[in-house]
């Protein structure tokens, strides 16, 4: 395996091409040397051969000329002499000369084994087109033995005359034997500079791949996230050099953007924990990939259970509901959800946006889903609806009355002064309810904007109490109902708006009596539960409020029983101008009660530092 991934490694890529480069480049060199070097020396050893041939062609011109002038002995003598320099002239060549005659007989020949083709006749055609006076006569072929030879023959004869022939058969394995050393000689010359070639190559080619490795471990580390590695080194001024330090300068200015982008990462995080609003986040299938705290909240849902549900499943949401809420022209739509510790529903307003992404050609990606809890604003537009509903209902109905009893009049019971007088006293008792409801509205209108001015004095808290019971003594003492005023050691002077907190008391007072039946018992409360505040509680035995209306007691013009408490000319306003009088002196109020045991109502009071002093 170390051996497959080096010759995958650029390294052994360089020096395989750089060796590669040096062999083909040794064998054109190679190739053309010995191609160059065959050709010369076939040239020159053929050469060679052709001016013996026509030296010997020279010499032996002489002996035939006097062989065929003279006969007898000397003709012998002449063969004799001639056939010492063919056989001398053989030493030196090392080839196979014959000398033949004009009719083609073989005179005399080089080699002592061939003496017996003395006197007989050579048919070769290379002979035959030498004793035609044909001078360029030669062939180069390979005898049985496999020996490579070149055949020569040369005509006698300087004039126009053909006396006969020089025919030299001569071996040319020299020629071959001194080509195969000198490419036995380029081979291994060829080997060694491959071999130093690939040495070279090595230590080359290290210098180009060893940054190149360097860099890419240094890349590795930082694409697995590590960014504690050294930084590459850069030596010189190459390309890689230069790569190098590109890199080291793109790892920090990658390690600053990761970094910015992991404190993006969690302020968005941080933010989407802390909203007030929930928020879910779906893929591209619509699968649910993110819900913060407040949607966990508002859905009462844990994240495990939520992450790959789809969106209309998490929501509660007809898929094709959703699609439309998420086409409209708003994209929101207005859910209930109920929980199982609250009576009343949590009103929910969901926002869709699409996620776009611009790598995916501005394909959308995801949904975003934002959950704002509008239970307060559904509560306060109802309350405001109730409201209006409420002031006009209790305007008309006075409206309503005087305008008929007036129409009576009209109509001839001013004739009549006993139902006149009734009907005059009804209408002034409509008019005086109604100017009791707007001077109340007037009131708690100057309350919620701060413009109303608390007028502060010191207040003995006794004989506020007492005079709260004197002032309805009238009404208790018809109804038969006893009230107790228990005041706890400590409590004393406290600065307070007297007019508003005995408006206070006479509502609850009031309240007391209207719902607690004849020989009922009432009892007024005062304490110091802590040193900083005075608490105040009005306590009866009536017929208590049922749970259900325990939280909207306090809410303008509500009335748990609507009709009776109309009937004894409330107007549903009292405890919330209590509320907001007592919020005006910083304090609290609330109330407790069980239906058909009683109500007990407390509001606090805090004393100022002067008076904690005292």
């Amino acid at each position: 395996m170390k051996w497959i991934r080096f010759f995958q490694s650029i390294q052994a890529k360089v020096i395989i091409i750089y060796v590669l480069l040096i062999l083909i480049a040794m064998q054109l060199i190679g190739v053309y040397f010995i191609r160059t070097l065959e050709s010369s020396l076939k040239k020159d050893f053929i050469d060679n051969r052709n001016k013996q041939a026509q030296l010997l062609a020279q010499y032996a011109e002489t002996y035939l000329i006097e062989t065929q002038e003279t006969k007898g002995s000397e003709t012998k003598k002449s063969y004799a002499d001639l056939n010492q320099f063919v056989n001398s002239l053989f030493v030196i060549s090392k080839a196979e000369i014959q000398v033949i005659d004009a009719n083609g007989l073989v005179l005399t020949t080089s080699l002592d084994q061939n003496r017996s083709v003395i006197n007989s006749k050579n048919t070769q055609t290379e002979v035959t087109r030498a004793l035609q006076g044909i001078k360029d006569n030669q062939r180069m072929f390979t005898d049985s033995d496999g020996i490579r030879k070149v055949v020569i023959a040369k005509p006698i004869g300087s004039g126009v005359k053909v006396y006969g022939a020089v025919y030299i058969i001569s071996s040319m394995e020299e020629v071959y034997d001194t080509m195969n050393r000198i490419s036995r000689l380029l081979i291994t010359g060829t080997l060694i500079a491959l071999v130093l070639t690939a040495l070279l190559g090595v230590i080359l080619s290290a210098t180009i791949t060893n940054p190149i490795k360097a860099i890419t471990r240094q890349a590795t580390a930082v694409a697995e996230g590590s960014f504690d590695e050294k930084q590459v080194q850069v030596k010189g001024n190459d390309e890689i050099s230069q790569l190098g330090a590109t890199f080291n300068f793109m790892t920090d200015r990658l390690r600053e953007a990761l970094s910015l982008n992991e404190e993006e990462k969690e302020k968005l995080a941080s933010i989407l924990s802390n909203m007030n609003d929930g928020l879910i986040a779906t893929d591209d299938r619509g699968r649910v990939i993110l819900v913060n705290r407040r949607a966990k909240q508002i859905l009462q849902v844990n994240e495990d259970a939520t992450l790959g549900l789809t969106l209309s499943d998490l929501l509660g949401i007809a898929p094709d509901k959703l699609k439309e809420a998420e086409g409209s022209e708003d994209k929101t739509t207005m859910l209930q959800f109920y929980n199982d510790s609250d009576e009343e529903p949590l009103y929910v307003r969901v926002t869709y946006t699409g996620i776009h992404s611009r790598g995916k050609g501005y394909g959308s990606t995801g949904t975003i889903a934002v959950l704002q809890d509008v239970t307060g604003q559904e509560k306060l537009e109802q309350s405001r609806r109730e409201f209006v509903a409420n002031v006009s209902h209790e305007l008309r109905t006075p409206l309503t009355t005087i305008k008929s009893y007036l129409e009576a009049l009209e109509d001839g019971a001013l004739e009549e002064p006993q139902l006149a007088s009734k009907f005059v006293n009804v209408a002034r008792n409509e008019t005086e309810r109604m100017i009791r409801l707007v001077t109340d509205l007037l009131q708690l209108s100057r309350l919620d904007s701060k413009q109303a001015t608390l007028h502060k004095e010191p207040t003995d808290v006794v004989e506020m109490l007492e005079e709260v019971a004197d002032r309805f003594s009238f009404q208790l003492e018809q109804r038969s109902i006893a009230i107790d005023i228990d005041v706890a050691p400590g409590v004393m002077y406290i600065m307070l708006d007297r007019d508003r907190i005995d408006q206070v008391l006479d509502n609850l007072v009031s309240n007391a009596i209207k719902y607690t039946p004849e020989g009922g018992h009432i009892r007024i409360i005062a304490g110091r539960p802590d040193p900083q505040q005075l608490e105040i509680c009005v306590q009866d035995n009536g017929i208590g409020i049922p749970r259900k209306d325990l939280n909207r007691i306090f809410e303008r013009f509500y009335r748990v029983d609507k009709a009776r408490s109309r009937s004894m000319g409330g107007t549903g306003l009292g405890l919330s101008i209590a509320r907001e009088i007592v919020k005006a002196h910083g304090g609290t109020i609330h109330l407790d009660s069980e239906f058909g045991q009683g109500t007990r109502v407390t509001f606090t009071l805090p004393y100022q530092q002067e008076e904690a002093a005292v």
